[in-house]
């Protein structure tokens, strides 16, 4: 019985294998040609060909979803902030200064480029890990979870650089704890006082700030205290940075409440060489240069005048020269206190030639109107072409000499007139009226104390200056 069973069953087999061959002849790899019939429907579809790029797309897909469902992202809703509903989120902040890119006066800014990093704990990113090490992630993951929304207080402009991909980095540890660093260049706001510039110090601080949690939902702190804030070597170009130091506050919204608000302080001290060389030195030589005058000949019109035109025409376009570059303040500055000064100086030069030059012309006009000028005399002849009267040019022996008889009346008449009578009361010249016609008939003196009097009060208003605000 049994062999007939077995005889049965080899008798089906022999039948059965001829039609298991034809079938395999007809249908070859059934999954081979599905992959085919794709893959025509993906030439037709991006013109006859396959994207290369796209294939590489979807292997990163996929090795990012392994990372997500690691961190069961799909089983979490992530617009909410971790332990909401509960007490603030302590989020620690770091911050490494990598440079200041630039200072301007004239915007009241600063330009700062720097690694922002955040510390806090979100539990439902925790992971099982035997070796207990972290997870690093670029931006793409980040898109995915919730970070901290901090933003700069009082900034013009800010970006998260993107070469050669956006630099941010995600780290996660097992226990959830979170660091999220991004590098920034923000343009913020300074507001800087000229009052001693550029003899000046300014101070200006970066301030950082939840935009959407108040206290009550988010404690901004610095991580490690005032080892929080770090810096690289950074030199400027006009200013030496004497201090960094970090520091918190609250800040408050009448419609939203109080906000945590951290602060990177700063204190910017100005190079002084750089203004001494463009604005100070020549200044002062635009005034020691005024002062030659002096010892030019008071007739020397042209000279005295073109001279004293010079350094004031330059004096105006040092000022304006320095106005350009700075900010329309409506105090004034340091430096405009003394180009101002400057100026007066310069101009007093000017106007002290214009003095000299009156009196002089005033004086010999009355020596010529004393003397007693024959018929004949051309009073054109006596004069200089620069208008002025010289009376050692005046041959005074073509004048008729003075008689004894003229002598005697002169002197009766003087002391007719200058004889007191009876009840008369006299009256004693004023002695500043008596020094202005002394100064009128001996203007040549004027230059004399011009030569030491300014250079001295010039002196004196530096010594002022640069001990009020040096």
């Amino acid at each position: 019985m049994r062999v007939a069973f077995l005889a049965l069953r080899l008798m089906c087999l022999a039948w059965l294998w001829p039609v298991t061959q034809l079938n395999s002849s007809h249908f070859p790899n059934k999954r081979r040609n599905k992959e085919l019939y794709v893959g025509e429907k993906a030439r037709q579809k991006h013109g006859g060909r396959v994207d290369l790029k796209m294939k590489k797309l979807d292997s990163t897909k996929s090795l990012l979803i392994k990372s997500e469902q690691l961190l069961r992202i799909e089983d979490h809703d992530f617009a909410m902030r971790p332990g909401f509903g509960g007490s603030a989120l302590p989020v620690g902040i770091d911050v490494q200064v990598e440079s200041i890119d630039s200072i301007s006066e004239v915007n009241m800014d600063f330009t700062m480029t720097l690694y922002l990093r955040h510390y806090w704990q979100d539990d439902r990113l925790a992971f099982p890990s035997s070796s207990n090490k972290s997870r690093t992630f670029d931006a793409r993951l980040v898109k995915k979870i919730w970070v901290p929304d901090v933003f700069f207080v009082h900034s013009k402009r800010s970006f998260i650089h993107d070469t050669t991909m956006e630099n941010i980095m995600l780290r996660v540890y097992p226990d959830g704890n979170i660091l999220y660093s991004v590098r920034i260049t923000v343009t913020a706001l300074c507001s800087m006082d000229f009052s001693s510039f550029p003899l000046d110090t300014q101070n200006c601080s970066l301030e950082l700030e939840s935009y959407a949690y108040n206290e009550n939902d988010l404690m901004l702190y610095w991580k490690n205290g005032n080892d929080s804030l770090r810096t690289d070597e950074i030199v400027l170009s006009q200013f030496f940075i004497e201090d960094f130091q970090p520091s918190f506050g609250l800040a408050f919204y009448s419609s939203t409440g109080w906000y945590n608000r951290l602060y990177i302080n700063f204190i910017l001290r100005r190079h002084i060489f750089f203004f001494m060389l463009q604005t100070y030195f020549p200044t002062m030589l635009m005034v020691m240069l005024s002062w030659v005058s002096f010892w030019i000949d008071r007739r020397a019109v042209p000279a005295r005048v073109s001279l004293g035109i010079t350094t004031v025409l330059t004096m105006s376009t040092i000022i304006t020269g320095v106005s350009a570059s700075m900010p329309q303040v409506s105090y004034v500055k340091a430096v405009d206190i003394y180009l101002w000064a400057s100026f007066l100086f310069v101009f007093l030069s000017v106007i002290e030639y214009a003095a000299v030059n009156y009196f002089t012309t005033v004086e010999e006009m009355k020596k010529l109107k004393r003397a007693k000028m024959p018929t004949s005399y051309n009073a054109a002849e006596a004069m200089a072409f620069d208008g002025c009267f010289h009376d050692n040019e005046i041959d005074l022996a073509s004048l008729p000499a003075s008689t004894p008889n003229t002598e005697r009346n002169i002197q009766s008449r003087n002391s007719t007139v200058s004889a007191p009578t009876e009840g008369t009361r006299l009256h004693r010249k004023h002695p500043l009226k008596r020094n202005l016609s002394f100064i009128m008939s001996n203007s040549y003196m004027i230059d004399s104390y011009s030569r030491v009097l300014f250079p001295l009060a010039y002196l004196l208003f530096n010594i002022i200056y640069w001990s009020m605000y040096a």
